[in-house]
């Protein structure tokens, strides 16, 4: 286990093995950090419980009783008392609301210049594989179907649905294999 200098750690927190604290972190009484975390500049509150697995960086506010699992990663981002985010998961510049759920999904929070926001209202239920392709706003109570692609504001209790219509192709995957195979074995007869 690695400290920064500043390392502030609550009576009764929990810190499990191999956890590196960078600058900047504070854990308050009662939280847990499983093993194998990462970190830095961030704030963990009363009964948080993070990882296994998990990095926390600069700007990253979890209020009570938040869960975050392994493998999600949470920058400059506030997730309010009672929020879920199970696994798999990149939260940048975001705020979520109380007790929302958050399957496995990823903020899109950089256009290649500048950052956005991405705001997800109280109980809030993000379905897994979701991106949210800021800026976007997701409100309270409302839901967003696996596997969307959300690029509009989402109204409150409402349900989105983005997703493409699956078109399957009979036998395109024998042929394309195939083909590739094909054009593999002509480069390598080059060589």
């Amino acid at each position: 286990m690695f400290f920064a200098l500043d390392t502030v750690i609550g009576r009764d927190a929990i810190i499990g093995p191999h956890v590196h604290f960078g600058p900047g972190v504070t854990i308050e009484s009662g939280a847990e950090v499983k093993a194998f975390c990462h970190l830095e500049g961030c704030h963990i509150s009363r009964g948080a419980d993070v990882g296994p697995f998990a990095r926390l960086r600069p700007g990253a506010e979890l209020a009570e009783f938040v869960h975050v699992g392994n493998f999600v990663e949470i920058k400059n981002a506030i997730l309010d008392e009672g929020v879920k985010v199970g696994h798999l998961t990149y939260l940048g510049d975001a705020h979520v609301g109380e007790h929302t759920n958050i399957g496995a999904t990823v903020t899109c929070n950089y256009d290649g210049v500048m950052k956005h926001r991405t705001e997800i209202g109280a109980h809030a239920f993000i379905g897994s594989d979701t991106m949210l392709v800021a800026p976007v706003t997701v409100g309270a109570r409302a839901m967003t179907a696996s596997g969307s692609v959300i690029t509009q504001d989402v109204p409150a209790e409402a349900l989105a649905l983005a997703r493409a219509r699956q078109d399957n192709k009979p036998g395109l995957a024998v042929r394309l294999m195939d083909r590739l195979r094909a054009i593999k074995a002509g480069k390598q007869g080059k060589n």
